[in-house]
């Protein structure tokens, strides 16, 4: 299970709460989707935009002490199934590799930049995830990255070390 977001807090007097939505995929809170809780799934009747959040009702939820209960729930769901997407715990402890051939590290952590996500390999380099250009989910990373990009990282970790 993936975590997708988190009930803030109720909204309003009719079992309303706010979410904030951590997964990029809107569609999580569609009606009908089961989500899962600590205490147990909760299925979404309704949801709308919000304030840079979503306001959702969750059927059996009808009241503000109900939504009360739910301040600060986790909220997860299954891993959706999208050949074309990325996903970051597909991408950690994955090998990349050049368009050389060169093994270059593996994958730490996945960092969220606003040009592009950035890979960041045991080696210490960074590199943009717009380079990606194939993977096997969780074993191999393949890149296509500008002539020099591990050059300079290599020469920022070697200055660092000064």
């Amino acid at each position: 299970m993936l975590e997708i977001g988190r009930v803030t807090r109720p909204h309003g007097l009719r079992g309303e709460v706010n979410v904030l939505l951590t997964s990029n995929r809107t569609e999580r809170l569609a009606p009908g989707s089961v989500l899962s809780a600590a205490n147990g799934p909760l299925e979404v009747r309704s949801s709308r935009p919000h304030k840079g959040g979503w306001l959702v009702q969750f059927i059996g939820v009808n009241h503000r002490d109900q939504a009360e209960a739910l301040r600060n729930v986790v909220l997860s769901a299954e891993p959706i199934d999208d050949p074309d997407e990325l996903w970051v715990h597909e991408l950690i402890g994955s090998t990349v590799i050049d368009q050389d051939g060169v093994v270059q590290g593996t994958v730490v952590q996945v960092l969220d930049n606003p040009a592009s996500d950035l890979l960041e390999l045991d080696s210490g380099s960074l590199v943009p995830a717009r380079f990606i250009v194939s993977r096997i989910a969780g074993t191999e990373i393949r890149v296509d990255v500008p002539a020099g990009l591990f050059d300079l990282n290599a020469a920022a970790s070697d200055h660092d070390v000064e």
